[in-house]
């Protein structure tokens, strides 16, 4: 895949949750070569410093124009601005649809994984196609009669299926789910990413359904499809399936669909020790770990391999501690893939390869 030169968009969300997509492709992307990110609030600084405390180049910058200064002179290669907000329902806000409007004007290609589709602004697109820049909305669900319904088919896949579950929404099963894929392949195995929604589709995963886009009826069926496709295409060792929301969360789908469809051989459970209510809802405390673990091990029919936790309100010294806990705990053994790499949980699942 040959990378194009991008700016991230992520103006006031960027190292919330609302910043997860522009998150994802500071740390990984093989379908991009990020330029920079746009939030004005962290303006002069480096956007992996700011994120897991690792420099690694990318500045954070204040404005469209600010960013295009830094930007290599056209004609290098397509330069694109990408959404990276991930905004609860997928809207933009005014300022956000004001700079895309300033960007398609400066001659930017614009992709967007939102809701709000930006090739349906009638005056948006006109500008668009004026400039000879291309609207990408990369979450319009494929026409009707493009989708799969469910057959049965995935019982032929035959490598090891790992699905990556959450305690909730935002919490990194993405990230822990890539850590898996790269950690494999370091290891010498064939490992396949199977991407559900928008941030890993921008993060350049081949095999990739919007989950939250589709028709219920084909929800299973792409799913499935998805995962037949990568299979019979690749001839991977394992096949690795990022999971949505979380199977207790009250406000998203994707859990149950997932496991459903995948038939998965093991479960990872990512989770924030620290988090005390759902994503976005104080008023909905989310369950003990334990329960989540017994939730997920009764939909899937399957263990809970290991469980990963997203270190958000930890101090480094009370990671390791927290890791020990929650094995004493649940007897399942716990990593922080994000601050420790992914060796010690890849250790746990080569046993299972099918070879």
């Amino acid at each position: 895949m040959v990378k194009t030169d991008a700016i991230v968009y992520c103006e006031g969300a960027f190292n919330t949750s609302n910043g997860k997509t522009a998150h994802g492709l500071v740390r990984f992307t093989e379908r991009y070569h990020v330029l920079s990110v746009i939030d004005s609030r962290y303006s002069g600084q480096d956007a992996g410093e700011i994120l897991d405390g690792k420099k690694n180049g990318i500045p954070v910058v204040r404005s469209v124009a600010e960013a295009l200064g830094k930007a290599p002179p056209h004609g290098t290669s397509p330069l694109s601005l990408v959404i990276g907000l991930a905004p609860d329902g997928g809207r933009l806000n005014t300022g956000a649809k004001k700079d895309i409007r300033l960007a398609v004007e400066k001659g930017l290609h614009v992709v967007s994984g939102l809701h709000d589709y930006l090739s349906g602004d009638r005056r948006l697109a006109a500008l668009a196609q004026a400039r000879g820049v291309t609207l990408t909305d990369i979450r319009k669900s494929p026409p009707d009669d493009k989708l799969h319904f469910f057959t049965g088919k995935i019982l032929q896949v035959d490598c090891l299926k790992l699905v990556v579950l959450g305690t909730d929404s935002a919490i990194g099963k993405r990230t822990t789910a890539w850590a898996v894929v790269h950690g494999l392949r370091e290891a010498g195995f064939k490992a396949v990413m199977v991407g559900t929604g928008q941030t890993a589709w921008l993060q350049g995963a081949p095999y990739c359904i919007m989950l939250d886009t589709l028709v219920n009826d084909f929800l299973t069926g792409e799913i499935e499809h998805a995962v037949f496709e990568a299979w019979q295409h690749e001839h991977p060792d394992v096949i690795v399936v990022e999971g949505q929301g979380g199977l207790l969360n009250p406000a998203y789908p994707g859990g149950y669909e997932i496991t459903a469809a995948t038939r998965p051989d093991f479960v990872i459970l990512q989770h924030a020790p620290r988090r005390k209510e759902y994503d976005g809802f104080p008023q909905f405390k989310i369950e003990p770990l334990e329960q989540h673990i017994k939730a997920a091990e009764a939909i899937s029919g399957k263990k809970v391999l290991a469980v990963t936790i997203n270190h958000e309100g930890m101090k480094a010294e009370e990671i390791p501690y927290e890791c020990l806990t929650i094995t004493a705990a649940t007897g399942v053994p716990a990593f922080d893939v994000l601050s420790d790499g992914a060796n010690r949980l890849i250790e746990v699942i080569i046993p299972h390869i099918k070879r």
